[in-house]
């Protein structure tokens, strides 16, 4: 099972781009993106079609804004959308998927860098969203949890450690709750393969941050404790340029 998760900063953006050819090259069973900024029906949704895909969309009631969606190859068991909290609901930030023992998460978790007000409910949405996976893995203990977290977890992670350390996304508070996450029987598949600095999977678009590989590792697939004898392969995908993310994959052995 090959996932990839891929914050594509607008999904018809992305498309313009490039991003359906890519699809065309096989590049996972099942495509988790975030920040789709579109409904469904404002998609032509039938270019993934052509390709196989079947697709699944959360969308956020405010237009042109957020949203989760996956595209797989593999047809799910169950297909549930939201967490049950409304505002994260509203703003159409996570999707689950079941594919036997297998649930996926595909989540698009909320940016503070707007203001005081959405990095205070950045923090709300962070203990929200692991409650309600620690109730989900009593029942499903073998989760993949991806998308873009919009937390750098380490130094290693982020170009600039010191100049960043007041910055949402490398806030004290946040790094801890990453690290609260993975102590609560989560783990890092990037890092469970790949331990070198300089590693990232967004870039911003000033001062040509991405040529310089000037960037933060924001975008993860985590997975379950249970999970790592299913690990085959996990890396990052920075050559492929529809967005100011990549790609991240991770490859199960199932």
């Amino acid at each position: 099972m090959r996932i990839i998760s891929y914050n594509v900063n607008g999904v018809r953006s992305a498309m313009t781009k490039g991003f359906t050819d890519w699809l065309k090259t096989d590049p996972a069973d099942i495509i988790c993106v975030q920040e789709t900024k579109a409904h469904k029906d404002n998609v032509d949704f039938a270019q993934f079609e052509a390709l196989g895909y079947e697709h699944y969309w959360h969308s956020a009631s405010k237009k042109g804004y957020s949203g989760v969606a996956v595209l797989t190859k593999i047809k799910p068991d169950n297909v549930f959308y939201g967490t049950g909290h409304a505002q994260s609901d509203l703003e159409g930030r996570v999707i689950r998927l079941d594919f036997g023992d297998i649930t996926l998460i595909n989540a698009y978790f909320p940016s503070g860098t707007t203001g005081e007000e959405r990095q205070t409910y950045k923090y709300q949405w962070l203990d929200e969203f692991h409650g309600f996976l620690l109730e989900l893995a009593e029942t499903r203990p073998n989760l993949v949890v991806c998308g873009d977290y919009n937390i750098v977890h380490k130094p290693i992670d982020i170009h600039d450690p010191v100049g960043n350390k007041k910055s949402s996304g490398f806030l004290p508070e946040e790094r801890a709750w990453m690290d609260k996450f993975f102590a609560s029987g989560f783990v890092d598949t990037f890092r469970h393969f790949n331990q070198d600095p300089h590693q990232y999977t967004w870039w911003t678009f000033r001062a040509g941050a991405r040529g310089n590989n000037k960037g933060w590792r924001i975008d993860y697939i985590n997975v379950t404790t249970p999970m790592l004898e299913k690990l085959s392969d996990a890396h990052i995908m920075p050559d492929i340029k529809h967005s100011d993310h990549c790609p991240v994959f991770l490859e199960l052995d199932v």
